[in-house]
């Protein structure tokens, strides 16, 4: 169990690389911050499933950020 802060998942191919991280560190539960995605739901990733839950907050300039916070969940113990 562990919590990362993986300051995003946008790149291509980040979600997968971040899968195998855990694996290797052999994490089952690890909740996450700041993935900058626009959906919620489930998808699933290598050995795992991420929730994604999406929250908007102020940035500089009056912008809103759109940020998120997911929980990674080993797809043994769903």
């Amino acid at each position: 169990m562990g919590t990362w802060n993986i300051r995003s998942l946008y790149r291509l191919g980040s979600l997968t690389a971040l899968a195998r991280e855990l694996a290797r560190y052999k994490l089952d539960l690890v909740g996450v911050r700041k993935v900058r995605w626009d959906k919620e739901g489930a998808i699933r990733a290598e050995d795992y499933i991420i929730y994604i839950y999406i929250y908007i907050c102020c940035g500089k300039g009056n912008k809103n950020l759109q940020l998120g916070t997911g929980m990674f969940v080993n797809h043994g113990i769903v």
